[in-house]
């Protein structure tokens, strides 16, 4: 089958071979009739299969064949910023020998070029959940001329608890309208959902739920886990690595694996979270161009980011869910490519790998790491590895001094003590034994090696002392004597009672 069989209009066929589309894949061929018919759609297919044409191309079609509007006809909402921001993309690509405007929304970022482009108009819309109800709320957006609605990666959505937030949305789009729902995966509670929000759909799957792509080489090396970043350095540096995914669990993980390589001489940027909306565009766009080979994500990037020629993808913390494992390996292995799996497992990771096999439905290739490259990078870890200009004493952690009740932090013995705004210490002494220490610290300051193990050493010391308790002497108050007519009557006016325990 091609794009010409399924009818759609030239300006749309023009901008898809201007693309280099051939071809419909499985998912397209299935929902794009059903679409174009004008009835909702249940589709299922995993990560890479062309999900987002699968909607969008019938959509513009279905467009330029009624009268043009500034209004919002089109509603997409995605679970993630990275994804709307796609979506959108593709939108703009298959509609730009077209009329159509559209627009995305996303957090994180400055909402006044948002509302700029809404108020100009728009036909398309494009969402993250939490953006639309605030624009929503402010009045920037309205939904009662919505005639087609999309959910995309809709079981990610339910993962990151947006259930709440899209019946609210649904609830002020016109019922009369056309729904596309597309999920990766189809839990119990996806389905339940989208009974909810469809009416009477037909259900596409261009392959089973939590499958994944036969051209995907999985493979695993048990290993243990203080020895896993000597070993992603050694195969970044000796696979034929075109451009990696390197996905772990958290955003300080992430953080940490790339300083990691740099001292291995190897560039690598990270993703996730924390970062802000412009820097996780920036790293994006230095991955997808090439300037950047290894990208260190946490699970935001799991999800629907179409980038080409993702050679391999290592798992370098096993994730709890299986799930989540169908979804980070499907950034490779897309549109036909062959692409490698790399997971690294733990001894403590053992049983969620037990849970990828069994949902995968095959055993990973075991691998050993037992390279005579690899012993040697191992049983010498400081040979290769260079410093870093932000390499200082301040990249190690200090533990946390308990100070009483609220926890604060010890501070250097050379900081400031009474910098923290209006906050009083109450009649303590600052004494000499304040000062002793902290005028011997600095002296280490620029030391190394031993100068800093003394330094340390200083400040603990320094911190010891002031945050040492000073325990205060109650006052007694004056107690009078007990007279014979007291001791008769414990009660008496104008005499405190006494124990007589």
């Amino acid at each position: 089958m091609t794009f010409e069989e399924l009818k759609l209009a030239p300006p749309i066929l023009q901008a898809v071979a201007a693309l280099g589309y051939t071809q419909p894949t499985p998912i397209q061929q299935k929902a794009i009739p059903h679409a174009l018919a004008g009835r909702d759609v249940l589709g299922c297919a995993q990560t890479g299969t062309g999900k987002t044409a699968a909607f969008a191309l019938p959509i513009l079609h279905s467009l330029l064949a009624k009268p043009a509007s500034k209004k919002i006809r089109v509603l997409v909402l995605s679970p993630t910023r990275e994804l709307a921001a796609q979506i959108f993309e593709s939108f703009r690509d298959y509609g730009k020998h077209t009329e159509i405007r559209s627009a995305v929304i996303f957090g994180g970022v400055n909402q006044n070029p948002q509302t700029d482009a809404l108020r100009k108009g728009v036909d398309i819309l494009v969402a993250t959940p939490g953006r639309l109800l605030d624009l929503m709320e402010q009045g920037h957006v309205r939904l009662e001329n919505v005639e087609y609605l999309v959910l995309d990666e809709a079981d990610r959505m339910l993962d990151m608890g947006f259930i709440l937030d899209i019946r609210r949305i649904v609830a002020k789009v016109p019922k009369a309208r056309q729904t596309l729902f597309f999920s990766a995966t189809m839990p119990g509670e996806i389905r339940r959902l989208a009974d909810t929000i469809l009416t009477n759909p037909v259900t596409v799957e261009a392959t089973p739920p939590a499958t994944t792509v036969d051209a995907i080489k999985q493979q695993v090396y048990q290993i243990a886990t203080h020895q896993k970043p000597v070993l992603l350095a050694h195969l970044l540096s000796t696979l034929p690595v075109s451009r990696a995914l390197i996905f772990v669990k958290t955003k300080h993980g992430a953080d940490r694996v790339v300083k990691q390589l740099r001292r291995w001489g190897i560039a690598a940027e990270a993703i996730h979270g924390d970062k802000t909306q412009g820097a996780r565009t920036r790293v994006l766009e230095n991955f997808k161009s090439s300037r950047t080979r290894f990208l260190v994500a946490t699970d935001i990037a799991a999800r629907g980011l179409d980038i080409d020629d993702v050679s391999h993808v290592f798992n370098y913390d096993i994730p709890h869910e299986p799930d989540t494992y169908v979804h980070r390996i499907g950034r490779t292995g897309r549109a036909g490519a062959t692409g490698e799996a790399i997971s690294f497992c733990g001894a403590e990771e053992f049983g969620s790998l037990a849970d990828i096999e069994r949902l995968v439905k095959k055993k990973l290739i075991q691998l050993r790491a037992d390279s005579p490259e690899f012993r040697e990078r191992l049983n010498n870890p400081a040979a290769g590895r260079a410093a870093l200009p932000d390499d200082d004493a301040h990249d190690h952690v200090e533990a946390h001094r308990s100070r009483g009740a609220r926890g604060q932090r010890a501070r250097r013995p050379h900081e400031n003590r009474h910098s923290h705004g209006n906050r009083s210490h109450g009649p303590r002494d600052h004494g000499p034994r304040d000062h002793g220490p902290r005028d011997r610290a600095p002296q280490h300051a620029q030391g190394s090696g031993e100068g800093g193990a003394d330094r340390d050493s200083a400040y603990e010391q320094a911190s010891a002392e002031y945050f040492k308790p000073v325990r205060k002497e109650k006052k007694r108050e004056h107690m009078p004597p007990i007279t014979h007519a007291h001791a008769l009557n414990p009660k008496a006016p104008g005499h405190p009672r006494r124990s007589q325990g």
